[in-house]
């Protein structure tokens, strides 16, 4: 079946199968290997991007489902000239990521967070990242990186 969407404000067209995940789609059909793989069971937050301006996990949609949609994902948040969006350049400034496997889903999902909490608490933030998971970094540098991003 062919699914016609918007990706990082581009349309685009592909052909998928019908039980084809939009995380396939993006890393294989149009090789935005940003939106990583983690866990394939919606619990770690590493495929997450925004569908519509919301968090979604990717790994539990059908690409199908979002035909009509606009998809953002991390190579998305870039601005011209590949400068940094606000919340990529928190991350670097404050060190809220150490491997970065989890980098991309926990900044889409802190992306939304502000777009709903414009000014998070230090709880609010860990609250809205809640179903993005961290090995490496405990967090505090991620909270921190948050609350750069939205000036408080």
């Amino acid at each position: 079946m062919t699914v016609q969407l918007h990706v990082n404000g581009k349309p685009v067209s592909l052909d998928v199968a019908p039980n084809t995940l939009l995380v396939q789609a993006l890393r294989e059909g149009l090789h935005l290997t940003g939106t990583h793989v983690g866990c394939d069971t919606a619990q770690c937050g590493a495929c997450t991007v925004l569908l519509d301006g919301q968090a979604v996990k990717s790994c539990n949609v059908l690409a199908h489902q979002v035909a009509g949609r606009s998809v953002t994902t991390i190579e998305g948040l870039a601005g011209e000239g590949g400068a940094l969006h606000p919340m990529q350049a928190a991350f670097k400034d404050c060190h809220g990521l150490q491997c970065g496997f989890c980098t991309p889903g926990m900044v889409m999902s802190a992306v939304a967070l502000l777009q709903t909490h414009p000014k998070p608490s230090a709880a609010e933030i860990r609250e809205g990242l809640e179903g993005n998971l961290c090995r490496c970094t405990g967090y505090h540098n991620i909270v921190a990186a948050v609350q750069q991003a939205a000036g408080v």
